[in-house]
């Protein structure tokens, strides 16, 4: 897996998870269980992890959305 991207936002985590959804590409959202473990909710950035196989087409879908500056390097 590796990581699209890494954020705090809590509306650009909705919506890049509906964008993936709607075009059936397969994602995990990591950490986003150790903000309520440590009460600091958003403290840390929660990162959104595809299968490399479909990284490109996440990358591209993001990218055609508008948002390329917010894609991992």
């Amino acid at each position: 897996m590796i990581e699209l991207l890494r954020t705090n936002d809590f509306a650009l985590l909705s919506f890049v998870r509906a964008l993936l959804k709607a075009d059936n590409i397969a994602f995990d959202d990591f950490d986003g269980f150790m903000n309520i473990l440590d009460g600091n909710i958003g403290a840390i950035p929660r990162r959104i992890m595809v299968d490399d196989a479909e990284a490109a087409r996440a990358r591209r879908l993001l990218a055609d959305a508008g948002l390329a500056h917010v894609l991992a390097p």
